[in-house]
Order: structure tokens, then sequence, then C-alpha cells
């Protein structure tokens, strides 16, 4: 029994790691994305020494200016962000993504982003992620938004139904629906005045 809590404790201290400082929830006995954690928690102890120094800027500024850059439709990233990691910067999901968009190492590598914590880089990574899928996906932001998670390779023409895409593309519309800013009210339409119609007079019979 000694030599099997022994053989575990490297799986449990690596999953409750990543609960406590990704302030997330993961099982201790998880098996799963082992490779991604470890990659995750790395990249949190090389980042975190800067952040205890320098802190973070504010994130709604970053996030709208990563909007503009990308030509993304305004509020989207915001409400991807938040369904993502709360807005968080540190971040780490049970699957290993990182940072306030989650960006999986992998795809982190990819976007060339070398700290998924820092809060503008990431960011950037993440808005030019999303604008590729809406190239990809000729402008369809469920099926970009469902890329965004699933990834690109599993979804085709529709969201893919595996259980969590389908309700995090929901979830990311919904917010979308409150971060996007309101459409500018339309002028209101000018009333031409209708000429007055005069009539002839009518004759009417005299009293007598």
């Amino acid at each position: 029994m000694r030599l099997g809590l022994w053989t575990l404790s490297p799986l449990v201290l690596l999953n409750l790691a990543v609960a406590f400082f990704g302030d997330t929830h993961v099982s201790p006995f998880s098996l799963s994305f082992l490779e991604q954690k470890a990659y995750a928690l790395v990249a949190y102890a090389r980042h975190r020494p800067t952040c205890l120094v320098e802190g973070h800027a504010e994130l709604a500024p970053l996030i709208r200016a990563a909007e503009r850059r990308h030509r993304l439709p305004a509020g989207l990233l915001e409400a991807l962000v938040e369904v993502e990691s709360n807005t968080l910067p540190h971040r780490i999901s049970p699957a290993g993504a990182m940072g306030p968009g989650q960006l999986m190492p992998d795809t982190a590598r990819w976007l060339r982003v070398e700290d998924p914590f820092e809060p503008e880089p990431a960011l950037d990574g993440s808005a030019r992620y999303l604008a590729a899928q809406l190239a990809r996906y000729r402008g369809n932001v469920k099926l970009a938004v469902a890329a965004y998670n699933a990834g690109p390779g599993n979804v085709s023409r529709r969201v893919p139904r595996n259980g969590e895409t389908e309700f995090y593309v929901d979830k990311v519309l919904a917010t979308w629906k409150r971060t996007r800013p309101a459409p500018p009210p339309r002028p209101a339409a000018r009333r031409t005045a209708r000429p007055t119609q005069r009539h002839p007079p009518v004759d009417r019979p005299s009293a007598g």
C-alpha cells in the first residue's frame, strides 16, 4: 500500500498544484493531459516572479485593442475570455490550457506566445487564433468559436456535439450579446410636410 501511495504521489501533487496555482477544479487522481499540465506549471513558475514585481495591466483595454488590431467583431474576444478564464490571467484548466484565453501548449507554441500568462501577448495570440478561425469559416461566428474550443480539425459544417463544445458555443454567444456594443441609433426619418389640399368651394343652398 505504501508503494502504491508513493507511486501516486507525483500524480496527486501535479493535479493539486494545477488546482491551487491555476485556480481551477481537477481531480487529484486525474490521468488526463499530464504533459500539458506539467508544461503549464513550468510556464507559470517562469512567469510568476516577474508578475509579482511588475503586476499586470488591466485586461479590458488590452482585449479591445486586440479586437481592433485583428478586426474581430467588437466584444467577441471579451466574451470568449470571460467564458474561458473568467478574465483571470493565471488560470490553468484541467487540460493544461493557460492564461486568459486558455491557450493549449501546442497552440501557444504555434502562435509563438512565449508567456501564455502575460496578458498582452496571450490576448494577442488568442485574437490571432480566433481571427484565423473566422477566416477559415468565412465569418461564421458559431463555427469559429467552436473551432477555438475543439480545434479546427474537429469542426466542419456544424458545431460538434461532443458534450462540451455545443454548450461552450452557446455560452460564448450568450455572453457576446452582453459584451458587444449596442448598434448606433438609426437617424430619425424626416417627415415631409404634406401639401394642404384646397377643395373648391361647395355651393350651398341659401336659407330662405
